[in-house]
């Protein structure tokens, strides 16, 4: 999200001056910024969100007026093995952040939050809303809720010019394969197994990247202060109607899919409905999931060299994230 946000934004917007802060961890590589890293708006710099002075420093150089923060540790599987990351990027970088923008002053500050705060729904029935209540399940989810609540109290306290906006799963290209989509494309090109949760029923809602970034390019200029957004894709599918479809896509068979015993706190449905932003600001989701997933599909056999490398070494390991179940 982060870097298709980048690369948008210094190319629509050229009068304006980009600065990219990440500590590449294990899911960054710089070479998603290629296409902008020698633009004359654009800078990058290595930096950890919760490092106070050097955020501090950043901002004397740089005198940001807007700040979107798409920082977060956002895997569930490894916040279940180590929920503490969890907390020290997505609750105190956060705060590190806002502090920031509190000290030197910004127009508007971007809180990028996921629909997974709001816990789960029941199949077929109804979707989540800004009013929905809050009910996290997973140290991720619980992490981005409090971060969530954080924004809304330095808003309240502080006056801090903030937004939140809460969107359903992305997908696209440049994707850590770690993550559903890019997973089973990795490992079906590589014919390995294709390890679904449980009986694959959860359902997710499918937003391609590029659709969430005009959406956040419209809230950023013309969002309302203290209010949150939805932003969903209007794509609800089964997991294992996914694994399905890149199969199909890939000429693969639908053996290698393997089911493996379910991740704790897993919810069974997401949804969110967009309504919000589109009655304020015109915006619908442009990509059905149909033309988004080929798209990806697409980009990931043109850019193989790409995940091969992000996914070999130690990573090459992890690809599948769980053993089997007997």
């Amino acid at each position: 999200m982060g870097s298709e946000m980048c690369i948008r934004d210094s190319r629509k917007y050229p009068d304006y001056r980009i600065v990219c802060l990440d500590k590449l961890t294990y899911a960054g590589n710089l070479s998603t910024l290629a296409p902008v890293m020698d633009n004359p708006n654009f800078r990058f710099v290595k930096l950890d969100i919760c490092d106070r002075e050097g955020v501090y420093r950043l901002f004397e150089e740089e005198h940001p007026d807007m700040v979107v923060n798409f920082a977060a540790e956002s895997h569930v599987d490894r916040s279940i093995e180590n929920p503490e990351v969890f907390l020290q990027t997505n609750i105190l970088g956060t705060q590190v952040l806002m502090d920031a923008c509190r000290k030197y002053g910004i127009r508007r500050y971007h809180q990028v939050s996921t629909d997974e705060v709001y816990g789960a729904l029941e199949m077929g029935k109804g979707m989540f809303t800004e009013d929905t209540r809050y009910d996290p399940h997973s140290p991720y989810s619980a992490s981005k809720a409090s971060s969530d609540h954080f924004v809304r109290a330095y808003h309240d306290t502080y006056g801090l010019p903030a937004v939140v906006t809460n969107c359903s799963n992305n997908y696209g290209p440049y994707h850590f394969p770690e993550k559903l989509i890019p997973l089973m494309i990795a490992n079906a090109l590589n014919d390995k197994p294709l390890p679904v949760y449980g009986t694959g029923e959860n359902v997710r809602d499918w937003l391609y990247v590029e659709d969430h970034c005009k959406a956040i390019d419209m809230i950023l200029h013309n969002g309302r202060v203290g209010e949150v957004y939805n932003i969903g894709g209007h794509n609800e599918m089964r997991n294992i109607d996914i694994v399905k479809i890149i199969c199909k896509a890939l000429g693969k068979p639908e053996s290698l899919i393997t089911y493996v015993t379910d991740r704790k706190g897993h919810d069974m449905r997401y949804a969110i409905d967009p309504t919000k932003i589109h009655r304020e600001l015109g915006w619908l989701p442009e990509t059905k999931f149909a033309d988004g997933i080929q798209k990806t599909i697409r980009w990931y056999l043109d850019n193989r060299a790409w995940w091969e490398t992000i996914i070999s070494g130690e990573y090459r390991d992890c690809l599948l994230y769980t053993s089997p179940s007997p």
